[in-house]
């Protein structure tokens, strides 16, 4: 069974309130355009993920909810606070406790984590050297999540907001 992985960096954050804590910190209207055209491709591709995991953090969660309503009815969205990582372990192992029956997952996170877990799991030299916020990779897996390993993944897709 082939399963597909999304990697979708929140959107642009906002630095206006130097005051407000990391995982605070909201889109910047930039962000939100950016998913607005991110929407449409999710749409257009018909990315469909049965399970969402989203970090906690306002951003990812506002980057989360501007596409919501692109990846259909189907999607079980959880948000976890062991997603508020910038480590690519820590989602590894997260993904690694999916069900075998998913065959498809989006990741809502932060870099360098989304980066690094592109590159360990696509082989060397496929991956996006930058991951731009707002960027998605799309990774084809063809083995159970719980075996999931560097470079057993196939980069399908990676889409940058500027390309949209």
């Amino acid at each position: 069974m082939v399963r597909h992985l999304y990697l979708l960096r929140h959107a642009k954050s906002s630095w206006d309130d130097a005051k407000l804590a990391d995982r605070d910190r909201p889109l910047a209207p930039r962000g939100k355009k950016a998913m607005k055209d991110l929407a449409r491709h999710l749409r257009h591709d018909g990315i469909h993920p049965e399970v969402v995991l989203c970090s906690p953090a306002k951003r990812a969660r506002q980057t989360l909810e501007r596409v919501r309503d692109s990846l259909g009815d189907q999607a079980s969205i959880e948000v976890e606070e062991e997603l508020y990582t910038f480590e690519a372990d820590a989602v590894l192992r997260r993904l690694k406790k999916v069900p075998a029956s998913v065959t498809s997952v989006m990741v809502v996170g932060h870099n360098p984590a989304m980066e690094e877990l592109a590159a360990l799991l696509a082989p060397a030299g496929q991956a996006p050297d930058r991951f731009p916020t707002g960027g998605l990779a799309s990774l084809t897996v063809p083995v159970a999540w719980s075996r999931l390993r560097p470079g057993c993944a196939e980069l399908s897709s990676f889409v940058r907001p500027r390309d949209l």
